[in-house]
């Protein structure tokens, strides 16, 4: 599936490969650009001027704000508790799991190949290294790296 009928997409959205991704049921701010192999699910807002990488896959529950640098291959979960079957032995369904929502605030960067855990918020400017698994909250303006990420510096410093 490309790019489905049920998305609200801004103006001057840049999808350069609509046959390459798998959009659905979500919207994409004005000025916004997405590269190919990137899966963006329902109920998520990505904001405008931002810029989604290829390999990306943004879950529901995911909220990204404006001027959003998300790198190649990021993931982002939104089940912290992931199980395939229910104790008894049964598939899960959507009626089987909590989905935990994210907050990507304004001007954040995401470094390639960075898990961002469900329940999460990205302050405002904050820079997150490449290779990161964001398992807290970042501040407002930090720069996070490693595995699991820690602070190691502010973008203002800089």
């Amino acid at each position: 599936m490309p790019v489905a009928d049920n998305v609200r997409i801004g103006e001057n959205v840049r999808i350069f490969h609509p046959d390459l991704v798998n959009i659905y049921k979500c919207e994409i701010g004005d000025d916004t650009t997405v590269g190919p192999f990137v899966e963006i699910q329902g109920g998520v807002v990505v904001g405008s001027q931002c810029k989604i990488s290829s390999h990306s896959f943004i879950c529901e529950g995911v909220t990204i704000e404006d001027q959003v640098f998300v790198g190649h291959g990021v993931m982002f979960i939104n089940d912290i508790r992931p199980r395939a079957t229910t104790e008894d032995g049964q598939l899960q369904n959507a009626d089987d799991w909590e989905l935990v929502t994210t907050l990507i605030k304004r001007r954040a960067s995401i470094g390639s190949n960075a898990t961002i855990m469900g329940g999460i918020t990205v302050g405002e400017g904050a820079l997150i290294g490449a290779g990161a698994v964001v398992t807290h909250d970042v501040p407002d303006y930090a720069i996070v790296a490693g595995v699991p990420a820690k602070v190691i510096g502010d973008v203002r410093d800089k």
